[in-house]
């Protein structure tokens, strides 16, 4: 078990709203293994780590405990053309302090 991963995991599904039946079905497994996950009675896979940062939009270390806190932050910004790209880049450059 990786200490902290089951708590997480249960946060970030609550935190996208999602019932462990979705989160399973995402990931192509039975809801039963997302709620040993949630547990600590199971550890995910290398594979599944990866698919449930993807899903939660964060990192694999952030999972993995190797943060206290999420850090940096995942934007999707599948879509964007590079104008709006360029556009939110600048945004989030005049939010630094």
């Amino acid at each position: 078990m990786i200490k902290g991963l089951p708590e997480k995991l249960k946060v970030l599904r609550l935190k996208y709203n999602l019932s462990q039946r979705e989160v399973a079905d995402k990931l192509h497994v039975s809801s039963s293994i997302i709620s040993g996950y949630e547990t600590g009675e199971r550890t995910p896979s290398t594979e599944n780590i990866l698919a449930l940062a993807h899903l939660y939009h964060c990192t694999t270390d952030y999972l993995l405990g190797n943060n206290a806190q999420a850090k940096n932050i995942i934007l999707d910004t599948t879509g964007l053309s590079t104008k709006q790209m360029l556009a939110l880049q600048a945004l989030i450059e005049t939010m630094k302090i």
